[in-house]
C-alpha cells in the first residue's frame, strides 16, 4: 500500500514558477514508476510527466517539454515537479500517481496507475 500526499500548489502569475512535491508512504516507494497528471475544470485528467524508479527515464507530455522538470529522491520517498513559465491554461488540480509496472507507452494512461494522491490546486493568473 502506498499513500501519496501532494503539496506546493498555489496561485502564481503567468510566466512564474512553482515546485510541487509528492510525499509517499511505504517502504517500497523506490520500486514504483511515479507520474504527475493534471485535471482542469471540465476536462479529462491528462498526463504531465513520469519518472522511472531510478530516475533514469523521464517522459514529458508535449505541452510541458522544456518547461517542467521531474525528479525524485528515493531516500526521502518524494517526487518533485518543477514548473516554469506557467501559462493560464495550465490552471488545474495536479495529481501524483504511482504504478508498479509500466509496459511500453502505457505511462500516459490513467488506468496504469495503482495509487493516487488527493491533488493540489495550481492557479495561473493572466
Amino acid at each position: 500500500q502506498v499513500q501519496l500526499v501532494e503539496s506546493g500548489g498555489g496561485l502564481v502569475q503567468a510566466g512564474g514558477s512553482l515546485r510541487l512535491s509528492c510525499a509517499a508512504s511505504g517502504r517500497t516507494f523506490s520500486r514504483y514508476f511515479m507520474a504527475w497528471f493534471r485535471q482542469a475544470p471540465g476536462k479529462e485528467r491528462e498526463f504531465v510527466t513520469g519518472i522511472s524508479w531510478d530516475g533514469d527515464t523521464i517522459y514529458h507530455g508535449d505541452s510541458v517539454k522544456g518547461r517542467f522538470t521531474n525528479s525524485r529522491d528515493n531516500g526521502k520517498n518524494t517526487v518533485y515537479l518543477q514548473m516554469n513559465s506557467l501559462k493560464p491554461e495550465e490552471t488545474a488540480v495536479y495529481y501524483c500517481a504511482a504504478a508498479r509496472t509500466i509496459s511500453g507507452s502505457s505511462y500516459y494512461l490513467r488506468g496504469t496507475y495503482d495509487y493516487w494522491g488527493q491533488g493540489t490546486q495550481v492557479t495561473v493568473s493572466s
